[in-house]
């Protein structure tokens, strides 16, 4: 029998046995390599299912303005036609709305389509967000025409570029506050664009004078209700609203921001003949605050209601 010096413990053993032992330790580093390559898959697996969030800049010819943009996006899909697309307002807020975590857990639960978020940052909402071409009380709004024009002839094409889609599947604009009203009138007058609109407590009662002056009137002085009364367009979009009530009594408020205007102009709406009344959704909550934690839970639903299988 051949014998092989081992180390200076243990001088020999057969030389079969130590031929065996080389080979499993072969084996052992082949299953080794194997599972790295298998968790390797994996873990990259996982990473292209996740929601991604990223950050992007744009500088606006129209607000004279660099603009930062939060983006963020579930896996994309091989046929880019299914993807689409939500225009956010106050971008700067996306965390207190949870949106990243939102938008994932829906996508995992197979829930909504595939789907690119860009939130869109203010640098003064009371002067960019309004009704574009109607200044309100003390001059507020007064670059809402700018900031339309920015989203209609710069971020939009911006978006497509960097996506490499040349259509959306649908397109949605949605704010909250007034980022809602901007939104709603972004969406009213680009419906060439734009396909629905989500609204989490819009600031309808903005107005073109104090409300606590002598002569103000809900009936002539809130500006988008005026605006949509004279219009003569006829914007096939869909509509999804949420309003807080946070008055116990019944009676309505005169501040700004209320779930008063939300009904009135739902009502205009209907008026104009615009939208079948199952194109409208309101969802009214009884609330004491009204604020980003109220709209986050109400996000979901919207969400679904824009991008939902």
């Amino acid at each position: 029998m051949k014998l092989i010096p081992v180390n200076r413990h243990t001088y020999t053993i057969p030389a079969k046995y130590y031929t065996f032992v080389k080979q499993m330790n072969r084996m052992k580093n082949m299953y080794k390599i194997l599972l790295l390559l298998i968790l390797s898959s994996f873990l990259m697996s996982a990473c292209k299912k996740k929601t991604k969030e990223q950050n992007d800049e744009i500088y606006s010819r129209h607000l004279q303005e660099h603009i930062k943009l939060t983006i963020i996006s579930t896996p994309i899909p091989e046929d880019k036609k299914e993807l689409n697309l939500l225009l956010l307002n106050d971008g700067q807020d996306i965390k207190k709305l949870r949106v990243t975590e939102i938008v994932d857990s829906l996508f995992r639960k197979k829930l909504i389509s595939p789907l690119i978020i860009v939130a869109i940052h203010t640098l003064d909402k009371s002067q960019e967000y309004g009704v574009a071409g109607y200044a309100g009380y003390q001059n507020k709004g007064n670059k809402a025409d700018k900031y339309a024009d920015f989203i209609d002839n710069e971020l939009y094409s911006f978006i497509k570029k960097k996506s490499g889609v040349r259509k959306f599947k649908s397109v949605v604009i949605a704010g909250c506050d007034l980022g809602g009203l901007s939104a709603f009138d972004i969406a009213w007058d680009h419906a060439d664009k734009i396909d629905k609109v989500g609204v989490f407590s819009g600031t309808f009662g903005f107005s073109s004078k104090s409300t606590e002056s002598p002569d103000y009137s809900d009936n002539s002085d809130r500006i988008i209700f005026n605006k949509i009364s004279s219009s003569r367009k006829k914007p096939h979009l869909k509509y999804w609203f949420y309003g807080d009530d946070t008055n116990e009594n019944g009676s309505r408020y005169q501040d700004s921001i209320t779930i008063n205007h939300t009904e009135d102009l739902i009502a205009l709406i209907k008026t104009k003949n615009v939208c079948a009344p199952s194109d409208i959704i309101y969802t009214k909550a009884i609330t004491r605050k009204q604020g980003h934690r109220e709209w986050s839970n109400a996000f979901p639903d919207f969400i679904q209601w824009a991008f939902g299988k």
